[in-house]
């Protein structure tokens, strides 16, 4: 196995918190070689990171000198940058490979100090991609909010109603804000956190990550894409789902339809080593065979704003959007890949449909996390 180094909080940093299995606020420096895995942090954090994971070995800075640094005058971010040095020489590292994502500083110097850092997406993002006990716990409890704060939305569309083009709830106007804030709510309560998500409406469900705002009217599109993140462990979940209050539209009807069917059809072909790109493909030509322009069914070039104009899903875990790919470029699916499975339709100024579920790639096939109704009513 390679030597790694990583340099992050385990809060920003998906990499070291796949490391390091705990909140951390501050940048550590994170070491895996010859079989030992060792932090160097404060000492404000290593009774922490010591309870949750015994394994790893955690020292001080203050073992690798820093005082005696600090005394001669040394500056306190210069002072650390030495100590990293002096730990990658007491653990015997002469090579390693980092994310992305490492400090340039810290590599300089650390090259500087004849240690040689390259950088290995792929090895990173390899490492994150089978999902631990503990991670599939988190999922499940941020998808279990995610369906709690559905339910809690789909009541305020059923109780709402239709006033003069507008739908009003005890009174007052129905706003994508007055929702968010009762899903936001939810989210606490269920002990995961959703910094943005999507509530849109009417056009505003055609464009891309809009998260949506303003006032909701009766017969348009509702689009709801939320991606809580598990406080516990840092883990996301995905879900999107697609609501009409009052009588939808026959083009609305037929895009739900559709969708629910690429959404049947590449459930069912998810298995280990099946591409991401192959299962893009089941959706596109279902769209294409009814008319509807594809990333996959379009010329080169060409940039849609209608059809299916994204991929049908993604990886997730500790970043919301992660590997595997399963779009115009796939991957291999493994079993331990947490995937996202999302076709959508949609028209440039009228709206769209979007349904997605999570699933967990067994070694047999795919469990399907999501446990959510598809119905166009709320």
């Amino acid at each position: 196995m390679p030597t790694v180094l990583v340099f992050a909080d385990s809060i920003r940093s998906p990499d070291m918190r796949h490391a390091v299995p705990l909140p951390v606020p501050d940048p550590f420096l994170y070491v895996e070689h010859d079989g030992t895995r060792t932090v160097v942090c404060s000492a404000f954090e290593m009774q922490r990171i010591r309870e949750v994971d015994p394994e790893i070995v955690t020292r001080s800075p203050d073992a690798y000198g820093v005082d005696e640094l600090l005394q001669r005058g040394m500056g306190r971010d210069e002072a650390e940058l030495e100590t990293y040095v002096r730990a990658c020489n007491e653990l015997g590292v002469t090579e390693a490979a980092v994310p992305p994502a490492f400090p340039l500083e810290l590599a300089d110097h650390l090259r500087a100090n004849g240690i040689d850092v390259h950088v290995d997406r792929e090895l990173f993002e390899e490492r994150r991609r089978r999902k631990t006990p503990r991670e599939i716990e988190g999922l499940r409890r941020a998808q279990t909010a995610c369906e709690a704060a559905l339910d809690v939305a789909r009541a305020m569309l059923r109780d709402a109603a239709a006033e003069d083009d507008t739908l009003m709830l005890e009174g007052e106007a129905l706003t994508v804000e007055r929702i968010k804030l009762e899903i936001e709510r939810v989210f606490s309560e269920h002990g995961v956190v959703g910094e943005e998500f999507i509530v849109s409406h009417g056009a505003q469900t055609a464009v891309g990550h809009e998260m949506g705002s303003g006032t909701l009217k009766p017969g348009e599109p509702i689009v709801f894409d939320l991606f809580p993140r598990d406080r516990e462990t840092g883990i996301y979940s995905d879900m999107t789902r697609t609501y009409v209050v009052g009588a939808p539209s026959d083009e609305l009807l037929e895009y739900h339809r559709l969708c629910r069917e690429a959404l049947e059809r590449t459930t069912a072909a998810t298995k280990p080593g099946v591409n991401g790109k192959a299962l893009m493909r089941i959706a596109c030509d279902l769209f294409a065979e009814h008319g509807h322009k594809t990333q996959l069914h379009k010329e080169p070039g060409e940039v849609l704003d209608s059809g299916f104009f994204h991929g049908l899903g993604h990886g997730v875990g500790l970043e919301v959007h992660e590997k595997p790919a399963l779009s115009r470029s796939g991957d291999d699916l493994v079993p331990g890949d947490v995937i996202t499975l999302e076709p959508g339709l949609y028209r440039a100024g009228y709206g769209g449909v979007r349904l997605e579920d999570i699933l967990l790639v067994t070694d047999d096939g795919a469990e399907v996390v999501t446990q959510y109704p598809y119905d166009l009513e709320p």
